[in-house]
């Protein structure tokens, strides 16, 4: 590709609303083009490198058995409402009505998609196991989209989904995304791991999240350097403190006057916030049926803890969750500031599973400037869910081993979910199995998204400079740059010309920088793009014999004969792709 042909233009600086390296780069170097909030155009050479990375991962589904195929970004809505996530999901979903009135939606995921079609397809345990992906638009109407491709609305993801007679097979085909997914990765030139996640609106029981580790990250993980626990803060464990055992004591009102927080309460009664009882107030949007219900959630948890929203609204089976305003605190009784489960009308009671085992408590009173010391769960009041809301934070417990947990930041790049029969019983994907008897398809569901894994793998591999991509997702391997000089620019031009025709001959594919601008904006340019590897014939490398090499991640440069260009590049890039290659190893798979 002649650069003077080239369909996009770099940009000096960054628009001011990319805040991050990836998205910086990618608008500077024409890859990338925001055309609404979180809905971008990827042009010729993001679209080049895209296809690389897609092509990696079509080569690693088809190598543990996947079919290709293709199912509609727009679905009739009647499928989601069979699985009830019509109902369960929120704003997110893009949804609309067909000429005839019908209810549409754009696919966010395809699992009610692939339910439909498995109930007209698989009849018998003989056409079991089958693995079947595809690689598709996606819509999410996501209300923060941010970070330019890490967090979008629109964008295209991979998904495959793997059909099962039974658990085994389930695991067997999980394992072996497991290991791929790495491979994919690693192949890409991007560092990640996999932790234990949530398994939100997907549903079923088991999933992992590939994460890159990067200050920018949304999601925080907690990992355990000396067992190798990994899991995100959504869903994180910790071993918990034993309470000391204790007589429960009665219950004694106390003057707290001006001490709302946990912290003025614990200092003013001179007790550990620990021994205090920390009460945060939700309001849940709850689907009951085809409509959803709004339900006052009063949570309890010891005082030196944090409730865990994810693990909050997972517990009562929210559609949403959103803080309750004091007017809604005291229409069930409370006092904001001051408030208590005990006495509490109207609303669902969970409380964290160390409550009920820690004694003597210290309480809001429901009344203003009052607190009640020696509460105890069981005796003064009681709760409808008992389950682990707290949140894991730094230094915390290993669930493990009870080593000190740390925190990192990561993005997102992939997800696997052994769904189960979440969606088979839903809709009635059955099979016949070697007994004569109708048992449901086991499901898997697996995705990685293109467009953030292009994002994450230019926020990994740049400088100060600009892009310096992997040989195997760069949008060329070779950068030609011709300074023709005011000397014998022809005969330059010339040798630069035969050197683009006998590289494309040689199956190379080169960007050729053929433009009339000036060696530094060519340089700059060069380096802002980042193309593995940079050739440049100039008049002072044509009387040096040669032409100038130099690799984009290296500052060295060299002069190569004419007569071994061709095979110090290929050489080259074979080195680049070794490297890579070398990155591909076992994964370690942490079960269920």
């Amino acid at each position: 590709m002649r650069m003077s042909r080239l369909f996009s233009q770099t940009l000096r600086e960054a628009p001011s609303e990319a805040e991050i390296p990836s998205h910086q780069l990618l608008l500077r170097a024409g890859f990338i083009r925001q055309m609404a909030a979180g809905i971008f155009s990827y042009l010729p050479l993001a679209k080049r490198s895209l296809t690389k990375i897609e092509n990696i991962m079509r080569q690693e589904m088809n190598a543990i058995g996947g079919q290709e195929m293709s199912m509609p970004v727009v679905q009739p809505a009647d499928i989601w409402k069979e699985t009830k996530r019509w109902y369960q999901i929120d704003a997110e979903m893009g949804r609309f009505k067909d000429r005839n009135g019908r209810d549409m939606a754009l696919a966010m995921t395809h699992e009610e998609a692939v339910g439909d079609l498995v109930r007209r397809e698989i009849r018998s345990y003989r056409q079991l196991p089958a693995l079947i992906y595809h690689l598709q638009t996606k819509f999410r109407d996501d209300p923060r989209p941010r970070a330019g491709l890490i967090r979008v609305r629109e964008f295209t993801m991979k998904d495959s989904y793997s059909l099962d007679a039974d658990w085994e097979g389930l695991d067997k085909q999980y394992r072996a995304h497991f290991q791929a997914y790495f491979n994919i990765f690693n192949r890409c030139g991007l560092p990640a791991i996999a932790v234990k996640s949530d398994v939100g609106m997907m549903g079923g029981k088991l999933a992992h999240e590939y994460m890159y580790l990067t200050p920018y990250g949304e999601d925080t993980l907690l990992l355990c350097d000396a067992c190798g626990y990994s899991a995100n803060r959504q869903i994180a464990h910790i071993r918990k403190p034993v309470p000391v055992p204790a007589a429960a004591l009665p219950v004694e009102k106390v003057s707290t006057p001006n001490c709302k927080t946990i912290a003025e309460v614990a200092g003013f009664l001179g007790v550990p916030t620990s021994q205090t009882a920390k009460a945060v107030f939700m309001i849940a949007t709850l689907p009951e049926g085809e409509k959803t219900i709004q339900r006052f959630v009063f949570a309890v948890i010891r005082g030196d803890m944090e409730v865990n929203e994810t693990k909050l609204s997972n517990a009562v089976k929210a559609k949403e969750l959103r803080p309750a305003t004091e007017e809604e605190i005291r229409a069930i009784g409370a006092e904001p500031g001051y408030a208590s489960p005990v006495g509490l009308k109207d609303a669902l009671v969970v409380v964290d599973d160390l409550i009920p085992q820690s004694p003597n408590m210290v309480a809001g009173a429901n009344e203003a400037g009052y607190h009640l010391k020696n509460v105890n769960y069981g005796r003064d009041y009681s709760a409808q869910i008992v389950t682990d809301i707290a949140a894991a934070q730094e230094g915390d417990a290993c669930p493990q081993c009870g080593s000190p947990l740390r925190t990192v930041r990561g993005v997102e790049v992939g997800n696997i979910f052994k769904l189960g029969t979440r969606y088979s019983d839903a809709m009635g994907c059955t099979f016949l199995d070697k007994d004569g008897q109708i048992k449901p398809v086991i499901m898997g569901s697996y995705g990685i998204g293109s467009g953030r894994l292009l994002a994450c793998i230019a926020e990994e591999h740049h400088d100060d400079n600009g892009l310096i991509w992997p040989v195997s997702v760069a949008p060329f391997a070779v950068h030609l740059v011709v300074l023709p000089g005011k000397g014998e620019g022809e005969t330059v031009t010339v040798e630069a010309d035969q050197l683009y025709a006998d590289l494309q001959a040689a199956g190379i594919e080169v960007l050729y920088d053929d433009r009339p601008e000036s060696p530094g904006v060519k340089f700059m340019d060069a380096d802002l793009l980042g193309m593995p590897i940079r050739l440049t014939v100039s008049e002072r490398a044509h009387k040096a014999g040669g032409v100038e090499f130099r690799r984009r991640d290296q500052s060295e440069k060299r002069i190569i004969p004419q007569a071994e260009v061709l095979a110090t590049v290929q050489a080259e890039i074979a080195a680049l792709q070794t490297a890579l290659d070398a990155t591909l190893v076992e994964a370690t798979f942490e079960g269920e």
